[in-house]
């Protein structure tokens, strides 16, 4: 009896002490997560005040140089044409790159304004149709809310450029004191196990980061018949 209840013994502080290492593990994930998503931040805000407000300076000498020019200067006129129309399309790039680093929508109004804006953002650049439903939101932590906003980033990045679909449909709701997050798309599909083994910042990556906040990422597709994706998470992470 006596060696029964020691290997009793033995066997609870083993899984207290597999508890503990998880939690230890997650905890350093999240802060990884954390130091990753600042350095997006940072990185946004230095194209967007830096290198964006150059362009600007830049592209207002030109149109100068422009108006100053006699009339019969052709050349040099179509030349600075094309030099404007350089800048301002790096212009516009430096600003979208910015915004997909991290678009100040998702500080400044939260998570349903920045999906309204990826949605909207998405379909002009792939032309699918996207509608997008968001349920009364409960007030959620900033990590959250920028969790749920890279899972619906990636997938609709994949169901545009890798399943070329024509009609996605996202919806976040609130309820059982969690978050799901639905898409559904109806593009080319895909093999579930061969798109989460992918790992890296794809939808593997996503479902590990889900995992670090005690939420789950499943798929739902087969090739020919789109794709089902739901990611549920706690409002209160462990």
């Amino acid at each position: 009896m006596d060696e029964l209840a020691s290997l009793r013994r033995q066997y609870q502080e083993l899984l207290e002490r597999l508890e503990r290492n998880e939690r230890e593990f997650r905890r350093l994930g999240r802060a990884v997560w954390r130091v990753q998503e600042d350095e997006r931040r940072r990185l946004a805000r230095e194209l967007h005040d830096g290198i964006g407000q150059n362009l600007t300076v830049l592209k207002h000498r030109l149109g100068q140089l422009d108006d100053a020019l006699p009339a019969d200067r052709v050349d040099a006129r179509a030349a600075l044409a094309t030099a404007l129309a350089l800048c301002g399309d790096t212009l516009q790039d430096t600003r979208e790159l910015s915004r997909l680093l991290r678009p100040p929508i998702l500080d400044d109004l939260g998570l349903e304004a920045a999906l309204r804006w990826l949605v909207r953002s998405q379909a002009e650049a792939c032309g699918a149709r996207i509608e997008l439903d968001v349920d009364s939101l409960p007030t959620l932590d900033g990590e959250l809310q920028t969790l749920l906003f890279r899972v619906a980033q990636e997938a609709l990045n994949n169901a545009a450029k890798h399943a070329a679909a024509t009609h996605i449909h996202v919806q976040l709701t609130a309820r059982d004191g969690g978050l799901q997050l639905r898409v559904h798309d109806d593009g080319r599909g895909c093999e579930p196990e061969q798109a989460l083994g992918a790992g890296g910042s794809g939808l593997g990556g996503m479902r590990e980061r889900l995992r670090l906040y005690g939420g789950v990422l499943q798929l739902r597709s087969a090739p020919g018949e789109g794709l089902r994706l739901s990611a549920r998470v706690p409002l209160s992470p462990p």
